[in-house]
């Protein structure tokens, strides 16, 4: 699996369909460790901090990445499963770990990245997400709260105020360095209405939970 090849589908509960869902993530959110909020105080998940503090070394990694992979695909090639929300070429991905499935060949390229997000729990997927300029994903739901996602700023436009993702009411911008985590089954869209890249590393981890909850969560991510 390299960065030009498909990524593995999601798993089969995750690709059910519609009904199953709320009732999975009613009781996911029953079972929840932390906070059901649209948006997550990072304090809560340690691991962020060693993210942040490793911002140089991902952001060099990132440059040398680029001046090697000089068509980085995108993500509606790489994951046909995300084409309703990835409408055209602008939105760029390099995979390290899809569906909790490693690329070795990727890892390689940017060893200590993929060191730093190997040590996530639960860890689900790892990439660059880069976003052309003009880019727009637009508003949609994820699928399940036994997720959540982790944003970090790794090289931004200039013109910050109009490069943003908006989580339910909450506009977010991106920091070159700070990471924010957020539940992506809340209502959420992205636009970068500038004309340079933005690129962050995208996370997406299992939500910390126990009990029923955690039973439900294992059953719907195919555990």
């Amino acid at each position: 699996m390299t960065a030009g090849k498909v990524i593995p589908r999601r798993p089969f509960l995750v690709r059910l369909g519609k009904k199953m869902r709320p009732i999975f993530n009613r009781a996911i959110a029953s079972g929840s460790l932390v906070s059901n909020a649209p948006v997550l105080d990072t304090a809560n998940f340690p691991w962020v901090r060693a993210l942040e503090d490793s911002y140089d070394h991902i952001l060099r990694e990132y440059k040398q990445l680029l001046s090697g992979e000089k068509n980085l695909p995108s993500l509606r090639k790489l994951s046909p499963d995300h084409a309703r929300i990835a409408p055209d070429e602008r939105w760029k991905a390099f995979f390290l770990y899809g569906y909790g499935t490693s690329v070795p060949e990727n890892c390689a390229k940017t060893p200590v990245t993929a060191q730093l997000v190997a040590g996530i729990p639960g860890l689900c997927n790892a990439l660059f997400s880069i976003m052309e300029p003009h880019g727009v994903i637009p508003p949609h739901n994820g699928v399940t709260k036994g997720m959540l996602n982790c944003h970090l700023g790794i090289s931004l436009p200039k013109d910050n105020e109009n490069c943003w993702i908006k989580v339910s009411d909450r506009k977010l911008h991106w920091q070159e360095g700070k990471a924010f985590i957020f539940d992506d089954t809340y209502k959420h869209t992205v636009e970068n209405n500038t004309d340079d890249f933005r690129a962050i590393l995208f996370l997406q981890f299992e939500r910390p939970t126990r009990g029923l909850g955690r039973l439900a969560q294992k059953i719907f991510l195919g555990e």
